[in-house]
């Protein structure tokens, strides 16, 4: 946690989640290193991606990736975490690029490019042979038919979301330190436990109001069965960085972008104030009609009879 203060900078810092549809979850139970290290990769290109289309963002960013494979019943449930900082480097890293406050990406286009790099990613797997499937699933051996069986997929909507914004740099760590080294269960959750059953409390979020808060009560070898599906491949990393965040380059781009982001706060201080007789009022609300700023032509009181009776020259033009 001390090396992860070290790294945080002063912007605003967004919560990003990506899952997969649980029939696919299957093959990732079989096949744990291959296809949890492809939702890494295909997550983390997704967001880098679209961050650096100049339609979107436009510049370069980093993030830090934190695997989950559980639901709160112990079932099991891949999904990443990612923790993006609110902007990132232009191109030729000159200055910092920021983005809407309260707002990273649209979801929905994350959600779109991230199915296409991950089904992708899952035919090139196969390909090379490091796919394994059992039981009913193991007609998929075949590449031909394993292509039409993700078909389907490539039409359906994957969830992709963002919960809302971190608070600032000190959320995000105390974020950090509860959830990324984090088991299937915490104590906090268990009730009671004995050689036939073990008791504990559980989030029923298919409940779209009201108490969701549930008791479950499980056979002893089916809950450690759950809990250990959650037990990752010896030496997998849980924790990995990318873009500007990535461990090669960190200090050196955290540094850089530091220096950026003091010298544009310096620049916003130490401009003069405009001239109010210069410098146009306008309306926070753009024109409903073409979008574009909203001037304050004149300000009266009421009951007050205004003096313009004509929009200026530029607008009427």
């Amino acid at each position: 946690m001390e090396a992860r203060a070290e790294d945080l900078l002063p912007v605003e810092y967004f919560h990003v989640v990506f899952t997969m549809p649980a029939e696919i979850a299957r093959i990732a139970y079989w096949n744990q290193k291959a296809v949890y290290g492809l939702l890494f990769r295909a997550s983390a290109q997704t967001v880098m991606a679209i961050a650096a289309d100049p339609k979107r963002l436009g510049a370069k960013v980093g993030m830090t990736s934190v695997l989950h494979t559980w639901g709160s019943a112990l079932t099991h449930h891949p999904h990443i975490h990612m923790i993006v900082p609110g902007g990132g480097l232009s191109p030729g890293g000159i200055r910092w690029v920021a983005c809407k406050p309260g707002f990273f990406l649209h979801v929905r286009v994350l959600a779109r490019l991230f199915r296409r790099l991950f089904l992708e990613g899952l035919l090139e797997l196969h390909r090379a042979g490091q796919l394994t499937f059992f039981g009913d699933l193991e007609c998929l051996k075949q590449v031909d038919a394993f292509a039409e069986w993700l078909a389907p997929f490539r039409k359906t909507d994957w969830v992709v979301y963002a919960k809302p914004p971190f608070g600032g740099p000190k959320q995000v760590l105390a974020y950090l330190s509860r959830y990324t080294h984090r088991v299937a269960i915490s104590n906090h959750r268990l009730i009671s436990a004995d050689a036939d059953t073990v008791a504990f409390r559980w989030k029923d979020y298919r409940i779209k109001r009201g108490d969701r808060q549930k008791i479950m009560r499980l056979a002893t070898p089916e809950f450690i069965r759950r809990f250990l599906i959650h037990v990752l491949p010896d030496g997998f990393h849980r924790i990995r960085h990318y873009g500007l965040l990535a461990s090669a380059s960190r200090k050196t781009n955290i540094t850089k972008i530091r220096v950026l982001l003091n010298v544009q706060r310096t620049e916003q201080t130490t401009e003069p104030e405009p001239e109010p007789e210069t410098t146009p009022l306008t309306l926070r609300e753009p024109c409903r009609c073409c979008g574009g700023p909203m001037r304050i032509i004149e300000i009266f009181r009421r009951g007050q009879k205004p003096m313009s009776r004509a929009p200026p020259r530029e607008q009427a033009a």
